[in-house]
């Protein structure tokens, strides 16, 4: 019988259009970021971000139903360039004057170990392998020997071997993967060697100062790290005080990446430099509950009372005209266990303890420079597992942007649909919702 073909190369037409029959759907509200295109660039861009897009997705595997044929369908993985059993490999049919199987790869080679004269395998140490007896039981013996070799180097990737007996054919994916080596953090004994406080400055040293103040009041020794894109930078100085002075106006994000860079430490905690510590700003309270659950990535709290969280709601869409995407503001997954004032969402205020590690391999769009909240999040989606808790209070400084940093902080409408066209390339958005 005709099995499933089981690989499907995934675009969005492929995957988008078999998940479900409407994922292009998008609410009335909100934004379309292809008519800010131009119709002399439009062309190009699409042909050029379908191309992207289609380079970075997985392929997918659906399993056979009643199949005689046992395999691993997921999580065997074997390191390049070396000699690997394939785990589970085993024929379960009735009785047969001769039982003969097929393997194939496409990029790899097979083999059985420890092979003896009489048994009937071809294609030893090729990427085309034939097992077969009168015996199901020497032939199942033969399976548990059958080894795969990656024969190209390659730190991650993947390969697909088509398993075969009579009509009924499956295919089963063996992952490639590079071993990692552990890069830990040592947490020290206190807050200090745990903890690393970071802020973005423009233009405002009267409110930074006060920020500083406030940290040393309650965490003398904690490290500082201030990133500093202002025109003509002063002077920060003290102890555990690091300055970073970056050229002129580049921008919100790219504050934030040279900021992170810096640390040394397992967490970091992101504060605006117009925050000011309080008596309830405990650190601690972040540590404590990171700790616990050591799956989670950012851990936010709340500013002068308020506790801002959003979740996404994101639809795939097609490969044609791409996904929609809207912020749901106050909106959250579920309750963190055992924390019943904490709840799971995709985004939140910027007051967060973050894991280093994690948030460096999102990082921060460097292309975002006056505007950028919620994009930091996209990035992370699927990706970062986020919390926000009530009681983790930090205060807001009381003033108006004035002078050149209104002038700089307001965004451009060029900038304003320059930032359009990134989500429609980027992100592979045709719809946006703040």
């Amino acid at each position: 019988m005709d099995i499933m073909k089981t690989i499907m190369a995934s675009g969005y037409s492929g995957i988008g259009a078999f998940l479900s029959t409407n994922r292009s759907s998008c609410s009335s509200e909100g934004m379309l970021t292809k008519p800010k295109i131009s119709e002399e660039l439009l062309k190009g861009i699409v042909q050029r971000r379908a191309e992207e897009m289609g380079a970075n997705l997985d392929k997918f595997i659906i399993a056979p139903a009643n199949s005689p044929l046992q395999y691993p369908i997921t999580g065997f993985t074997v390191s390049p360039l070396k000699k690997s059993v394939i785990p589970g490999l085993a024929l379960q049919t009735q009785k047969r004057e001769v039982y003969k199987v097929s393997l194939s790869a496409k990029t790899g080679v097979l083999s059985v170990d420890s092979v003896t004269a009489g048994d009937q395998v071809d294609g030893q140490g090729q990427s085309n392998l034939t097992i077969s007896s009168s015996s199901l039981t020497h032939v199942n013996d033969l399976l548990s020997r059958v080894t795969y070799y990656s024969t190209i180097y390659h730190i991650k990737t993947s390969d697909f071997v088509h398993f075969i007996f009579e009509d009924h054919e499956v295919v089963f994916p063996i992952l490639i993967r590079r071993q990692t080596v552990p890069s830990l953090y040592d947490p020290g004994t206190d807050v200090n060697s745990q903890v690393t406080v970071l802020t973005k400055t423009f233009l405002r040293y009267k409110e930074l100062n006060v920020l500083i103040q406030s940290i040393r009041m309650y965490y003398p020794d904690i490290m500082i790290i201030i990133a500093d894109d202002s025109m003509k930078p002063e002077p920060v100085t003290g102890k555990n005080i690091e300055h970073y002075i970056m050229p002129p106006t580049r921008g919100w994000f790219a504050g934030r990446n040279l900021a992170v860079s810096q640390v040394t430490t397992k967490y970091f905690l992101w504060v605006d430099d117009d925050f000011q510590f309080l008596k309830g700003t405990r650190i601690e309270s972040f540590v404590e509950i990171m700790e616990a659950v050591p799956e989670l990535d950012i851990l936010g709290g709340d500013v002068s009372g308020n506790q801002y969280y959003f979740t996404f709601e994101y639809e795939e869409g097609d490969e044609e005209e791409g996904g929609c995407l809207t912020r749901i503001k106050k909106g959250f997954h579920q309750q963190l266990p055992n924390f019943p004032n904490c709840f799971l969402v995709d985004g939140v205020v910027n007051y967060f303890l973050g894991r280093t590690d994690a948030v460096r391999r999102v990082g921060f769009d460097p292309y975002l420079k006056r505007v950028g909240h919620s994009e930091f999040f996209m990035d992370g989606l699927g990706q970062l597992l986020i919390a926000s808790c009530k009681g983790l209070s930090i205060g807001h400084q009381r003033h108006r942007p004035r002078g050149k940093y209104a002038y700089f902080r307001t965004q451009k409408k060029s900038e304003g649909r320059n930032k359009v066209y990134h989500h429609f390339f980027k992100n592979y958005l045709k719809h946006v919702k703040f």
